[in-house]
């Protein structure tokens, strides 16, 4: 009775071993999009389906998370960085759970805060990619990026992240996560608007 059952796992195995290579035949030619898609998809579940990598690469879910990024305005023709949308008010740092976020705040001329970084820092070999500090900013401002190729051979400069590399425009994270930025603008719009409409009201009384 035992044997029987081995038997019959090894014959679904070997079924799946051999069309693994049948499906590799069926593909071979260069993937589009749409054929990764089916490929990687469910619906085919025929045989050990694995990715060719670096040459081919699966599309990145939306939801998928790895080293944030600040959220800057598109920069003006002719300037290299647009307005940042963190105002440094530091809750990222506290709610990151292996205390990987460094902030600067910067200082006006008289010497009073400026609600805008001076420096940011993250060390991408201690984030662990939670999205804690996505969640918690107040302003939207810090995003998860889907770049996961960070990899280098000098960790003592390249694997801490300063503002400039950090900030990237609002296109940017538009462009990755399209349908999550237009949920978001939909929802500051009604706000915005709300607001606007609490304070027309209040004028007329």
């Amino acid at each position: 009775m035992y044997g029987i059952g081995i038997v019959k796992g090894l014959r679904t195995t070997m079924k799946h071993f051999i069309r693994t290579y049948t499906v590799d035949w069926n593909f071979s030619d260069k993937l589009t999009e749409e054929n990764l898609l089916e490929r990687q998809s469910l619906k085919s579940a025929a045989g050990i389906i694995s990715v060719n990598y670096p040459d081919e690469k699966l599309p990145m879910p939306e939801r998928f998370r790895f080293v944030p990024f600040l959220v800057m305005n598109d920069p003006a023709p002719g300037q290299k960085a647009g307005d940042d949308w963190c105002t440094s008010c530091g809750i990222c740092a506290k709610v990151c759970p292996p205390q990987c976020i460094w902030i600067e705040r910067g200082k006006l001329p008289n010497g009073r805060p400026k609600p805008q970084p001076e420096q940011f820092y993250i060390d991408i070999d201690i984030c662990m990619n939670c999205g804690y500090c996505s969640e918690f900013c107040p302003f939207d401002a810090i995003k998860m990026d889907h770049d996961y190729e960070l990899a280098s051979y000098d960790r003592s400069s390249a694997h801490i992240h300063d503002k400039e590399r950090l900030s990237k425009p609002i296109s940017y994270w538009r462009a990755i996560a399209p349908e999550r930025a237009a949920g978001e603008e939909a929802i500051r719009t009604a706000e915005e608007e709300a607001k606007a409409a609490k304070k027309a009201a209040r004028g007329k009384k």
